[in-house]
């Protein structure tokens, strides 16, 4: 036989597609705290999205493909009176939630936000159900949604433990994609041979670049990406369904598969059997719009505003001691020219709470960014120190630490004591504490698009776990409708 040709002999599928589609297919979900903390994650998530529509920026994007179009039976967008068809819909709340950069993360080689899927399971849902009960049928209820989040969450956070896909320049919504397609497949009715396939089609997309989270194209991309990868995977869930083909081989393939072309030849890692790990230790944003990895920091430049607010001619230097990931993601020098640019800068969001002990989502704008030259002054006077202890902290499965500290330094030779912060107040660790301010922040946030008795149904029905998730979406959906 010839060296020159290729053996076109069809394989099984790899093994990655098909313990996914397992997992998504079979196993049952039994932690309470895993359902407990899906509540909380919608909660959040929904907020944030809500919050999002007071920017012009973000709304420019949402709304039907071809404007004025209403898709009979379509999904809701919530927040808004828009009708759509799934993919578009899946769009919309996807770019809503993930806008202003202020839910939950998770973190380890790869980083990301879970709660992004939520724009595919609840778009789909609410789908599914209207068009149930067109036909006589029974919708879906809330439950099914947090069983898709916690799955969902899953499949995202522990390809994400040990498989860095920013080290070789792509970007963490792919995991969106993926995590989404699989999970939607089976609302949709999949089989476990059309998730697989399904699975396959979203591998072999490939994955978008890094560029729009990175000097010097840091921009606004990045808030709409999220977005773009939930309506991709419903569109791949949809297509599946009709009978397209999948590719089994789609990682491990010789020189064509994912492995070889994207990973530089290494496999993917896969280091423990799929529960519901993320769910129950997802990292909340819960007081700060800001890129995870600068939580802590913000914590501690809040701390020390109060020692710094009449020294601020004084300093002579800023000393920031973080860990490895916040310096390869965040830490920039330069003009900042976007919002988007200025909320995944280390020295800004440290800069910000130093001098006016707060920081909200309007401080990332350029009228408030052109009106204080201050804030560019002392990002010029920091420093930014790795701590190996962090950085292995970082990554340590029993910590999952997001550690910085902050030292502020005088001319005359005095300090401020350095302050350090280790876990942030969205983590598993400080739950207790952090709870009871994310359903404030919740309330806030419903408070902003809704009248008062339209807010307190919300917060009573998501206040009550059973009560929740024996509702049907589509009743769910219609709390969150505009005029």
């Amino acid at each position: 036989m010839s060296a020159n040709v290729d053996i076109n002999q069809r394989p099984e599928p790899d093994a990655l597609l098909v313990a996914i589609a397992d997992y998504v297919m079979e196993y049952d979900i039994d932690s309470s705290e895993a359902y407990q903390t899906a509540r909380y994650c919608l909660m959040d998530t929904l907020g944030c999205g809500l919050l999002a529509l007071r920017f012009p920026e973000c709304t420019k994007h949402l709304g039907p493909t071809v404007p004025g179009t209403t898709v009979f039976h379509g999904a809701r967008v919530p927040g808004t009176a828009y009708e759509l068809d799934p993919i578009t819909a899946a769009f919309n709340i996807g770019c809503a939630i993930r806008w202003l950069d202020y839910n939950d993360t998770w973190l380890a080689a790869e980083w990301g936000h879970p709660s992004d899927n939520l724009g595919a399971i609840l778009a789909t849902a609410d789908y599914l159900s209207r068009a149930a009960l067109a036909q006589g049928k029974a919708p879906l209820k809330m439950r099914d949604v947090l069983t898709a989040m916690i799955k969902a969450h899953e499949i995202q956070g522990v390809l994400a433990l040990e498989n860095s896909f920013n080290r070789v320049g792509l970007d963490h919504v792919l995991l969106v994609r993926v995590a989404s397609t699989a999970v939607v497949t089976q609302m949709l009715g999949g089989t476990r041979d059309q998730v697989i396939d399904a699975l396959s089609q979203a591998w072999a997309d490939g994955g978008a670049l890094r560029a729009y989270r990175h000097a010097p194209n840091a921009g606004s991309r990045k808030s709409w990406a999220a977005g773009d990868a939930t309506a991709r995977a419903v569109r791949l869930a949809l297509m599946t369904l009709k009978g397209e083909m999948g590719l089994p081989s789609v990682l491990t393939a010789p020189k064509w598969g994912y492995h070889d072309v994207l990973l530089e030849g290494k496999p993917l890692k896969f280091s423990q059997p799929f529960a519901a790990y993320v769910m129950e230790n997802v990292l909340f944003k819960i007081a700060f719009p800001a890129e995870f990895h600068a939580q802590t920091a913000v914590e501690c430049a809040l701390a020390l505003h109060p020692q710094i607010q009449r020294r601020l001619d004084d300093i002579a230097r800023i000393e920031v001691t973080t860990h490895e990931s916040a310096i390869r993601i965040i830490s920039k020098e330069g003009d900042l020219a976007n919002p988007a640019d200025r909320d995944h800068c280390l020295q800004y969001m440290i800069a910000v709470p130093l001098l006016y002990g707060a920081l909200i989502a309007e401080h990332y704008e350029d009228s408030f960014h052109i009106a204080d030259p201050r804030i560019d002054q002392l990002r010029a006077k920091m420093t930014i120190i790795e701590d190996a202890r962090y950085s292995q902290d970082y990554l340590n499965a029993d910590k999952r630490a997001i550690a910085n500290a902050i030292q502020v330094f005088f001319n005359d030779g005095t300090a401020t004591e350095k302050v350090a912060v280790e876990y942030p107040i969205g983590h598993r660790r400080r739950r207790q504490e952090g709870i009871p301010l994310l359903e404030q922040k919740f309330s806030h946030n419903l408070s902003t698009r809704f009248v008062a008795m339209q807010c307190e149904r919300i917060l009573a029905l998501c206040g009550d776990q059973h009560a929740l998730e024996q509702t049907p979406v589509n009743a769910f959906m219609d709390l969150f409708v505009t005029a």
